[in-house]
């Protein structure tokens, strides 16, 4: 392989990326179009398929994707695209835009990002997509802006952060090192720019404020109040947070960012970038676990501030040995997707197995309902297996009793009160306490039905009581999910006005 990168530097860096560019689209094309839509997927699906100004628990972006996409197919891997292209599309604008770069880092960096773990294996479309091209856009034309001190590219930093706030509020961290590199070392035209910026990024903030107002404050409810009930200090969260940093970095560019800080702390404006989200994230480390995508926004750019640190040699190794690593990741993936489903029955155990074959398997799992579906009103226990079954069967399908705080989209598409009197299925992957049900029915059965070995119960209700389920099941979701502190303003509620004449 170093062949390579003998005489020519600048073509053999070229040349090589244009072969792992060909070879991870190949593979991510095959992964995306083989692996079976996640919970998370097809919970996004749902936005698409039934698109609103904002959804429960984050902002609108990838719901407004999904819609535009779900008009011409719902084919996995079509909806998947965006994922699919986007370590291509991302590493063609970090070339386009590092054009003035020696050619080891400009290729080097792009190849990186082919390689890596996120690059190689992410394929999935959920909010992190336009989040990760939003946010490393937004990065890339401020860094342009702080070197040219261009007023345009400030300005067109803040839109491109504005539309990453509409993705995710992660965004916000991003935000954040912007104004920290602005503080260090103040200048006028440093305030000038910063100010513009937030100037164009301040009406997705505002149009999100309104809709959160007229909607209960979901997003805020979730993600500031409704999710932390686990949160506590300890020290294996933030062990698995170094962990994960090192296997998405790689660990010989994790270790030389952490051995020789000296040779990236000299870059202007780029340390900001990396730094100050990266240890935002360690800090909340020590009270939760720190998801795998949070950090996709800022991998590349810290692959960036790598390659402007070292010589062209030691770049060479790292590609070179990120190559293998891809390799590795790639027969692994390769040899578990030869594998049967019941070989992992007594891997997982009962509940867990259960779960696959309702991912992978969801069009068995329909079939074996035969005609309950058409007799009843399907449901399950909780929104993943909900959203699951309902994107593989085409029909929604409802959330039955107060399932947790990840289940509340479902208050938003569900209205009960429609449902008064129905005869309704829930399908559950645990044993269902009749005690459960019976206080919503008339009468109540349930027995088991066997999918690829797994087991799951079928809990028939006929004669839905309403005034019951208000009573044992929304009242108290009010109480726990829509506490809206009284700072702030009460200008409209979904929940309220359904359920509660408000």
């Amino acid at each position: 392989m170093n062949t390579l990168f003998a005489a020519a530097p600048a073509s053999s860096w070229r040349r090589f990326y244009f072969i792992s560019l060909l070879l991870t689209l190949v593979f991510r094309g095959w992964l995306g179009a083989v692996l079976p839509f996640t919970g998370d997927e097809a919970y996004f699906y749902w936005w698409g398929k039934i698109p609103a100004g904002g959804f429960y628990d984050h902002p609108p972006m990838v719901g407004w994707w999904l819609a535009a996409l779900i008009s011409v197919s719902e084919a996995e891997w079509w909806l998947r695209l965006p994922s699919i292209l986007q370590p291509a599309l991302l590493s063609s604008l970090m070339l386009a835009v590092l054009r003035d770069d020696a050619p080891a880092v400009r290729w080097g960096t792009a190849t990186l990002m082919l390689l890596a773990p996120a690059g190689l294996l992410d394929v999935l479309i959920t909010t992190d997509i336009p989040l990760v091209y939003f946010s490393v856009a937004s990065a890339l034309a401020f860094l342009h802006a702080q070197r040219s001190r261009s007023m345009p590219a400030f300005a067109l930093a803040g839109l491109l952060l504005g539309g990453a706030f509409l993705s995710k509020y992660f965004s916000v961290l991003l935000g954040l090192a912007y104004i920290a590199w602005a503080v260090w070392r103040p200048a006028a035209w440093k305030w000038k720019g910063l100010g513009l910026l937030v100037l164009c990024a301040l009406p997705a903030g505002l149009y999100n404020a309104w809709w959160n107002s007229q909607h209960c404050w979901a997003n805020v409810m979730f993600n500031v109040f409704n999710r932390h009930g686990n949160a506590h200090l300890g020290w294996q969260t933030p062990l698995l947070y170094l962990v994960m940093m090192v296997w998405l970095l790689t660990p010989m560019v994790a270790w030389r960012l952490v051995r020789a800080p000296s040779g990236w702390l000299r870059q202007p404006a780029l340390p900001w970038l990396v730094c100050v989200p990266l240890a935002v994230f360690a800090l909340l480390s020590l009270l939760k676990t720190i998801g795998l995508h949070w950090v996709f926004s800022f991998v590349p750019l810290a692959f960036l501030m790598y390659a402007r640190s070292v010589d062209a040699a030691t770049l060479r190794r790292t590609v070179n040995i990120t190559a293998v690593i891809a390799a590795v990741h790639a027969v692994a993936l390769l040899a578990i997707g030869t594998t049967s489903v019941e070989s992992w029955e007594k891997r997982l155990g009962e509940r867990r197995y259960a779960g696959i074959v309702q991912t992978v398997k969801a069009d068995e799992l329909i079939a074996a309902l035969g005609d309950d579906l058409e007799r009843y009103v399907p449901m399950t226990d909780g929104y993943s297996p909900s959203v699951t079954l309902g994107y593989n069967h085409r029909r929604y399908w409802a959330v039955f009793g107060p399932a947790s705080s990840h289940a509340r989209h479902d208050d938003m598409l569900t209205d009960f009160r429609t449902l008064a009197g129905r005869d309704i299925l829930i399908l559950s992957k645990e044993k269902p306490d009749l005690a459960d049900y019976t206080p919503y029915f008339r009468d109540v059965s349930e027995d088991t039905l066997q999918v690829r070995g797994a087991t799951f119960w079928r809990i028939r209700g006929h004669g839905f009581d309403y005034a019951a389920y208000h009573k044992g099941v929304l009242e108290p979701a009010r109480r726990l999910w829509y506490a809206i502190p009284k700072w702030l303003p009460d200008c409209g509620c979904y929940f309220e006005e359904r359920y509660f004449g408000k």
